[in-house]
């Protein structure tokens, strides 16, 4: 018996044939299901890498009927995906960590584990929004699309690793707009010589304009500590400590004011893109949806159960990657920006990241370009102001201010990147040209090593660092 067969003689006895209690009888039911959702451009490059899984060990526990959904769905999970050879890593690290193994061990592993973990959300998000509809599945999308990221940056946050998260999150915008946009356009022209490729500028303008005004709201605070320290050359030295503490709390106050409008402009683009002007984030899907029509493979509760677990490993991973990422810099002799700025995106979005290079080189640019720049406007408006905001309710001291070559590095990113996609066509040397540039700012950040957090700025301020690493009043 072969998979398909398999699943309509499932669904006729007991009308279970996604694997949850969800009845599913008939065509005009799967059509209801698969009209309600909207598939994102991260779900459809993380889908590439997703496999059908057959169903081989459901027929021998076939009479118990609760063994049977709970095997279909772990086997549609953990074994619907060609990430699924990662998996061992998940356990290996927390026995690495268990045992007390080599610290620089444990960091290899969890990094390896986070990788079909951050496939593997994107696939319940989608099972997820089958049966909540587009406008939730968007929010949902929108929330746990960079999830990997989130979870790191708050475990960062918890333990006052605050360079950590800055470089980690830059590293992501960097790595979407040059590495993936780049590999996309170069594979993609090269794939396609004899074709033009275009695409619909109307998304990426939007996003574009999303990422100039994060770019404005990160060099702010960067502009305003040196034009301070310019018009202070001439005051004593204890005068100049005095002032530079004051232009610190004002830079502070100011980057935690860009975040909260950060917040709003990300708020409003969400509406943007799931109500009034939807049709032009469709717009990328609808060749997609001609070649092959979708339907939940799993239940609803199944698929949230299993989010929340995968969620869960996530945060254990996170807080291990966290915990030893200055231990494998010592061991590797790598700097720790190097490894946060370059390292870490690669490994937890390389999924997404080969997903979109695939669509590229079948002449889908829209969708590679909804990877790209979808990931980085939601890293850039989302999660670093959320970033900014929850340190300051930690009592952290986290801003914007990404000193002068993490902000100069971004600047040019955005500007080069908005430059490319200007004329709504791509060919291979324009990739060449974004993949370079990545080249060459992780060449920078590999010969950067990064100076000890001083508490300086904390004790002038009157914090007292507490015993846990958190500076509290």
């Amino acid at each position: 018996m072969d998979s398909d067969e398999y699943w309509d003689n499932l669904e006729s006895r007991n009308g279970d044939g996604n694997g949850d209690g969800v009845e599913v009888d008939t065509p005009d039911d799967k059509a209801v299901l698969s009209s309600v959702h909207t598939r994102s451009a991260h779900n459809l490059s993380a889908s590439v890498l997703r496999k059908k899984s057959d169903p081989m060990l459901v027929p021998a526990v076939g009479r118990f009927r609760a063994m049977r959904s709970m095997l279909v769905n772990m086997q549609e999970v953990i074994l619907g995906t060609k990430l699924a050879v990662l998996f061992p890593a998940i356990p290996l690290a927390i026995a690495a960590d268990f045992y007390k193994f080599g610290r620089p061990w444990i960091f290899a592993l969890s990094l390896l584990g986070l990788t079909p973990l951050a496939e593997r959300v994107s696939f319940l998000t989608e099972q997820i929004a089958y049966f909540t509809g587009p406008t939730v599945g968007g929010l949902l999308n929108a929330t746990c699309g960079n999830a990997t990221e989130l979870i790191i940056a708050m475990f960062a946050l918890r333990q006052n690793k605050i360079h950590v998260v800055k470089y980690s999150l830059l590293g992501s915008v960097l790595s979407n707009l040059l590495l993936v946009l780049g590999s996309s356009l170069l594979f993609g022209g090269i794939a396609n010589l004899n074709k033009e490729q275009r695409y619909d500028r109307k998304q990426a303008d939007v996003n574009s304009q999303l990422l100039l005004l994060g770019l404005l709201c990160h060099m702010l605070p960067l502009m305003f500590k040196y034009a301070s320290a310019a018009s202070a050359t001439t005051i004593t030295w204890k005068e100049a400590a005095s002032a530079a503490a004051t232009m610190d709390l004002y830079k502070l106050q100011l980057s935690r004011a860009c975040s909260i409008f950060m917040l709003i402009a990300y708020v409003a683009y969400i509406f943007f893109q799931l109500k009034t002007h939807r049709q032009i984030f469709e717009a990328q899907e609808e060749d997609e949806g001609e070649d092959e029509e979708e339907e939940a493979v799993i239940g609803f509760w199944s698929a949230f159960s299993w989010l929340v677990g995968m969620t869960l490993v996530i945060a254990v991973l996170s807080e291990y990657v966290v915990g030893t990422i200055e231990a494998a810099s010592s061991s590797w002799g790598i700097s720790v920006s190097f490894i946060s700025v370059i390292l870490l995106p690669i490994v937890g979005n390389a999924a997404e990241h080969a997903g979109s290079i695939i669509f590229a080189l079948k002449n889908k640019l829209d969708i590679s370009l909804g990877v790209a720049l979808g990931s980085a406007t939601q890293i850039s408006m989302f999660v670093v102001p959320l970033c900014v905001i929850v340190s300051w309710a930690m009592g952290n001291l986290m801003d914007l201010d990404f000193s002068l070559i993490e902000t100069g590095s971004l600047a040019f990113t955005v500007l080069i990147t908005t430059f490319t996609l200007q004329d709504g066509t791509s060919h291979y040397l324009k990739g060449m040209i974004l993949f370079l540039c990545y080249i060459v700012i992780a060449a920078c950040f590999f010969v950067q090593k990064t100076p000890p957090p001083s508490d300086a700025f904390v004790e002038a301020l009157g914090f007292v660092p507490s015993s846990g690493g958190s500076p509290a009043a």
